[in-house]
């Protein structure tokens, strides 16, 4: 199979890896979660929203892509997760007055479902078993966060970036030759973005995983030889494949 071939099956693989919300809500709280939302439609570029602005909604991706990010002091974005579509995200604190700690970029055309926090409370309040569901969800977003938080602090750059490559082949991995290809294309300085580093870094880290063997970079996709390795350097805990991803 050549590597068009599998840039063909991209989009099905993106819908198999990114079961979204549905793996975590029956099909009656999902439609409950539905019957509250409010459609808004929004250009790439765009953004949901900034950091600082009020916190009271919930959005989810009906089609496209957002990219959450975090300005650090020196004025450079940390990407922290890529929500395609299927993703419920947002910041739903039980204070009120709340704020978003995290911005909200579009990366392509999309179109959202805005589910606004006083309908949610209603609706958790008549249902239980969704509120149930929805508390399970919310645990398995802090926990993504923190572990990807984890890897920035504890293992340096370069367990960073094998924890960033680890979790793109989860979510985007196609298998080919007994290699596993990641088929969403990423620039260097988008990797750099994800690890809190600088692009000529994350360039000089490729470059020598690639002379070791460890990956190959075929069509502009990056093919993973020695997941081994990366699992090693990252101190990896092998943790489930709906918290290991982006």
């Amino acid at each position: 199979m050549s590597i068009q071939s599998v840039m063909n099956r991209k989009h099905e693989q993106d819908m198999k890896a990114h079961a979204g919300i549905s793996q975590f809500f029956s099909p009656d709280s999902m439609q409950r979660l539905q019957s509250i939302m409010y459609p808004r439609s929004a250009t790439a570029g765009s953004h949901l929203f900034w950091e600082g602005e009020v916190s009271d909604k919930l959005y989810f991706v009906k089609k496209g892509m957002i990219h959450i990010t975090k300005s650090a002091d020196n004025g450079r974005m940390l990407t922290l997760h890529l929500h395609p579509a299927g993703d419920l995200f947002g910041q739903m604190d039980p204070f009120h007055d709340s704020v978003h700690s995290f911005n909200a970029e579009v990366m392509e055309d999309s179109e959202i479902g805005v589910i606004l926090q006083k309908d949610l409370e209603v609706l958790l309040w008549q249902h239980g078993d969704l509120a149930i569901e929805f508390m399970k969800w919310m645990g398995l977003q802090h926990r993504m966060t923190q572990a990807k938080f984890r890897d920035l602090m504890l293992f340096g750059k370069s367990g960073a970036l094998c924890s960033l490559l680890i979790r793109l082949s989860n979510t985007y991995g196609v298998e080919r030759d007994n290699l596993t290809f990641i088929s969403r294309k990423l620039t260097n300085t988008q990797m750099a973005d994800m690890i809190g580093t600088s692009r000529e870094s994350v360039n000089r880290m490729l470059s020598d995983m690639k002379k070791d063997g460890i990956i190959s970079v075929e069509d502009g996709c990056i093919a993973i030889h020695d997941r081994g390795y990366l699992q090693n350097i990252c101190r990896c805990e092998n943790c489930p494949i709906e918290l290991c991803r982006m």
